[in-house]
């Protein structure tokens, strides 16, 4: 789907259902270059601009691109009580992030973080004070984890585990970042079983038995200092288990960043390879990781696309 946001995808509906639509949806840019300039399947009503109207094509279009995603979010907002009106900015990023709180609330409320610490993981890229900055959104959130307010220091043992259970797996890939399993039907679909741990928090896997691990097993990270920082702690935590743990790669440099980018904090060091260990990387991994550190560059977990990473590994 487009990044379109709820109330626009509200009007959209409004325009399927009563074929005219009093929300300002001319004002999002996709609607107004494509479904009105482009394809003219939408238009201001005659003698009265304060409406939008379709055309006799719109429908068909809706039905095709439009229709499952509107449903699928609108289910989501009757099932979690949340209010759905047509005055929430809601992005498609905002609405996983509330999908993935609602299905995994249990666990989240197990050991709640702080509002910042919560914000900076959850809705990743966004900054730790993004959900201060949208009261709104902080008052879906809560109301989604049944608390009235977040504590005001991390619990000393914060310990997420997050796993999207597959009921036939073929591997299992340790997921940095939140962003998969925020998505994850394609995944099941295909045999990938997904967890989190909580970024930087590893200590859920000290406690794991080999019951849990009988499938390959994966780590898919950013490729920046901390990303692959926190591997090596896990790939330290499973070599005393006696179990095997890859690093998925990128399979080129073509999506790379600039550390510099907005919301990225991880710098690579000054010392020889970063002070990161060779002995936890492949002779690819490592050829990959001085090109990144010699053109200050990192790539992000989002930018690799999973299923295709691991095909390339023949392991699905």
């Amino acid at each position: 789907m487009k990044n379109i946001e709820w109330r626009y995808l509200k009007g959209l509906n409004q325009l399927y259902e009563n074929k005219k639509t009093r929300l300002k949806v001319l004002n999002n840019s996709f609607i107004n270059q494509v479904l009105y300039k482009q394809k003219k399947l939408i238009r201001p009503q005659s003698g009265n601009h304060n409406f939008t109207v379709i055309t006799p094509k719109f429908k068909a279009f809706y039905e095709e691109h439009f229709r499952d995603i509107f449903d699928y979010y609108n289910n989501f907002f009757e099932e979690s009580g949340i209010d759905n009106n047509a005055h929430k900015r809601y992005d498609k990023s905002d609405l996983e992030s509330l999908i993935f709180i609602y299905n995994n609330k249990e666990e989240l409320r197990k050991n709640l973080t702080t509002e910042y610490t919560f914000s900076s993981r959850v809705f990743k890229r966004k900054g730790a004070k993004y959900l201060s900055n949208k009261p709104g959104l902080k008052k879906d959130v809560l109301k989604l984890l049944e608390i009235d307010e977040f504590p005001e220091k991390d619990p000393k043992n914060n310990l997420w585990r997050i796993v999207v259970d597959c009921i036939n797996p073929k591997v299992i890939v340790i997921c940095e970042n939140i962003a998969c399993l925020k998505v994850p039907a394609e995944y099941k679909k295909r045999g990938i079983e997904l967890w989190y741990v909580g970024g930087n928090n590893t200590k859920p896997l000290l406690d794991l038995s080999h019951e849990k691990i009988t499938h390959p097993i994966f780590y898919f990270c950013d490729w920046d200092y901390y990303g692959l920082l926190i591997f090596s702690r896990i790939k330290k935590i499973f070599d005393e288990k006696k179990i095997n743990i890859e690093l998925l790669e990128p399979k080129d440099l073509t999506n790379s960043l600039s550390v510099n980018s907005p919301h990225h904090n991880s710098k690579w060091q000054k010392e020889e390879f970063s002070k990161l260990s060779k002995n936890d990387f492949t002779k690819t991994q490592i050829k990959l990781i001085y090109n990144l550190i010699n053109s200050n560059e990192w790539i992000e977990e989002e930018s690799m696309d999973l299923i295709e990473v691991l095909e390339n590994k023949e392991v699905i």
